[in-house]
């Protein structure tokens, strides 16, 4: 009985010392997670402004007359881009920064996605923020979304964004956020996450309230885990409105539209400089990397200016694509450099996910290239070459022909490309003037002075030039150099042999703001998705029987041609 009493004794004893030693361990395990969370990480914060219808001229380091002191200092002390290349109109360039992809690969080769439409950046491609999410990054999105709404899944926050301020569309009021498609199609367009933020909207102007929210982003959280926060301002997309303490800084300047423009472009400086201070202010500075962008080329009749560069926004000439950027980071090895290699909006997903420790799959099937030892360290750039685009259904130009593509190429298809040196542009490149600042005037739009017009050869549907000699874009060089066109004709074949069919639905009545409580927002619901999907795969097999009719007739003739 005592030895039985001594055994009992001897295992509750155990029991009651294993279970210390267990609490022990959770004790410090847990203590080990917690400074395992205050470790400071190895993965850079981001930080992508992306500005909206900045002209290449309309920065202070550029020669403008415009003030932005904050911009010229960040760019002198990081990596300025001076070879660098966007789309010329919205979509497509925040589509090719989301995916890494060309316009061809993902359909949206065809002008913007517009409010009416059902149609959004296709589901299927892995976007950049969902790349970073899965290798521990919170992500923030704040500002203009412009990639489609029309359904749920089509929204930031179900694109790889933990949250989302800002708006849907591509323009609107910067005050009151209503935006007008047509009339009868007004609403309202300022979104906290998958919601209108009525409650959020105090009538500020949107440089203002976006910068206030980016710097509540920062206020909040942990600067030692790793954030990627994209923030697409508003600024400086027409309408041209701005607080009126800023316009006193530019009565000099006689052209009201400039005036206003350089305005906003002034008050979107300021709000550069309170980012900045809040990344130091909040521990984020020392371990950051801010990449600065415009989305495409200025609009003269809207106040901006490409000069010396030729055509504007819209067009597929160097002011419509050649952007002002440039890269701010302690991690740079060379700091107050000028990049001339060849950059690509496209690149920044591949070299953002890099520098992240994020992986890169072959399925993704990238067109951008990791460009970062280009920016950093001065080497030379891996990308060779841009498909500035390919749109099949653009107007096409009168006298474009397969003769005058030398048998290769369809000159009437709006394209343009560049192979190292050369720039090739087929169709109807767009509006192609040479147009300085305050050009336009601010009585009549139509009215112009002091620029230069291009006198139009009618039958002219293909240029060819040498950016590197003649970045301005004055001497064709088509005629002289007939192989160098024909060797840029067949990049374009072997180019469009991979495009997708273009994605551009028609208008859909049932996206009326009206009947969705006054707010542009998703207007499909999921029963008709699974409805249009049952649909596209009736269309599918009947489309596929009505070709399988059509091979078996073409192969019943064959046979009877043969016999007879």
């Amino acid at each position: 009985m005592l030895t039985f009493a001594l055994l009992v004794g001897l295992y509750v004893l155990s029991v009651v010392t294993c279970g210390y030693v267990s609490w022990g361990n959770q004790n410090s395990n847990l203590q080990n997670r917690e400074n395992e969370l205050d470790k400071p990480s190895s993965q850079p914060h981001i930080i992508f402004i992306l500005a909206d219808d900045q002209g290449f001229r309309d920065v202070g380091y550029h020669g403008s007359e415009i003030k932005t002191p904050t911009l010229d200092r960040l760019a002198s002390e990081g990596v300025k881009l001076e070879n660098y290349y966007v789309q010329p109109i919205c979509t497509p360039s925040r589509s090719q920064f989301m995916t890494g992809r060309y316009q061809i690969h993902t359909g949206l080769q065809h002008s913007i996605i517009r409010p009416t439409q059902p149609n959004c950046l296709p589901l299927d491609n892995v976007t950049l923020p969902q790349k970073l999410k899965a290798v521990g990054y919170s992500t923030h999105m704040v500002g203009k979304w412009h990639l489609g709404f029309y359904k749920r899944d089509c929204m930031p926050t179900q694109r790889g964004f933990d949250t989302f301020f800002g708006s849907l569309l591509g323009s609107g009021d910067y005050y009151s956020h209503y935006k007008c498609d047509s009339p009868g199609m007004c609403g309202y367009d300022l979104y906290e996450g998958e919601e209108a933020a009525w409650d959020q909207d105090r009538g500020m102007y949107s440089t203002l309230m976006y910068t206030q929210k980016v710097v509540s982003i920062l206020a909040s959280h942990n600067p030692r885990r790793p954030l990627f926060l994209y923030l697409a301002y508003q600024a400086v997309h027409s309408p041209l409105q701005v607080p009126s303490r800023y316009l006193e800084r530019y009565k000099s300047i006689p052209n009201l539209h400039r005036r206003k423009y350089a305005a906003m472009v002034s008050c979107l400086d300021d709000a550069v400089n309170n980012i900045t201070m809040a990344l130091k202010r909040y521990g984020y500075y020392d371990n950051s990397i801010l990449v600065y962008s415009s989305d495409n080329g200025g609009q003269p009749m809207a106040g901006g200016s490409n000069w010396p560069l030729r055509g504007s926004k819209g067009t597929y000439w160097e002011g419509g694509i050649r952007a002002v950027g440039f890269v701010h980071s302690p991690l740079l090895l060379r700091k107050g450099t000028r990049c001339r290699g060849l950059v690509h909006i496209t690149d920044w997903y591949p070299t953002l996910v890099t520098l992240a420790e994020g992986s890169l799959e072959e399925d993704l099937h990238l067109d951008g290239y990791d460009v970062w030892e280009a920016i950093s360290e001065g080497l030379p750039s891996p990308r060779q070459d841009i498909l500035h685009n390919i749109d099949p259904i653009y107007t096409k130009a009168k006298n474009g022909s397969w003769k005058a593509g030398h048998g290769i190429w369809n000159t009437a298809v709006q394209a343009a490309i560049r192979v190292g040196d050369w720039k090739l542009l087929t169709g109807v490149p767009g509006y192609s003037d040479w147009v300085p600042p305050q050009t336009f005037s601010s009585l009549l739009l139509t009215n112009r002075w002091h620029n230069e017009r291009v006198r139009w050869d009618r039958g002219k549907s293909i240029w060819l030039f040498n950016i590197t000699a003649d970045p301005y874009e004055r001497v064709d060089l088509s005629q002289r150099y007939p192989q160098v066109v024909k060797r840029l004709l067949l990049r374009l074949v072997q180019y469009n042999k991979t495009a997708v069919p273009v994605r551009y639905p028609a208008k859909d009545l049932r996206s009326n703001p009206q009947l969705n409580g006054g707010v542009w927002g998703p207007w499909y619901k999921e029963e008709e998705e699974e409805e249009e999907d049952s649909d596209s795969n009736l269309l599918t097999n009947h489309l596929g029987k009505r070709r399988r009719k059509k091979k078996w007739r073409r192969k019943y003739k064959q046979k009877r041609k043969s016999r007879d």
